[in-house]
């Protein structure tokens, strides 16, 4: 047992709010790639009359729903940082409790958004995305390995 941890702490928030960081650049890494792979190498769907797979209107309203998901990811990250700041500069019982579940809320969103996306990256890019050559699993094995280390059931 060390002092530290005799009062409230920021400590474990802190950790948290880095891997909630990771978790949310997993997931812009994929959307990144996953945008660009579209426009660049996707073929369009076969039935769908565009000349570009980006031009699909289908794939382009799911590509919004993952914009949706990596902003909120995002979003929550930022707003739980400033919730570690508010709770240092007062650092209390109440404070550091509810900078702690700032962090862990964030921090679940971003591990599923990173999952989600990651996942997606295949669903839009179609089955040229998953050569092994082009390394663009990564981004989904990353995400799962990182989510495993700090399951979300424990927030």
């Amino acid at each position: 047992h060390h002092l530290t941890f005799t009062g409230p702490q920021l400590h474990g928030a802190i950790a948290q709010l880095l891997h909630t960081a990771i978790d949310a650049g997993i997931a812009a890494g994929a959307l990144a790639e996953a945008v660009d792979f579209v426009r660049t190498r996707s073929r369009p769907w076969f039935e769908s009359g565009y000349a570009s797979a980006a031009e699909d209107p289908l794939l382009i309203q799911r590509f919004g729903e993952l914009a949706v998901r990596h902003r909120a990811a995002d979003a929550l990250l930022v707003a739980a940082a400033r919730a570690v700041d508010t709770a240092r500069a007062g650092l209390d019982d109440d404070s550091a409790a509810e900078a702690s579940i700032a962090v862990a809320a964030a921090k679940a969103y971003a591990g599923s958004a990173a999952l989600e996306i990651a996942d997606a990256l295949f669903e839009v890019s179609g089955t040229r995305a998953a050569l092994d050559s082009l390394n663009l699993h990564r981004h989904w094995r990353d995400a799962r390995t990182h989510t495993l280390h700090d399951p979300a059931r424990w927030k």
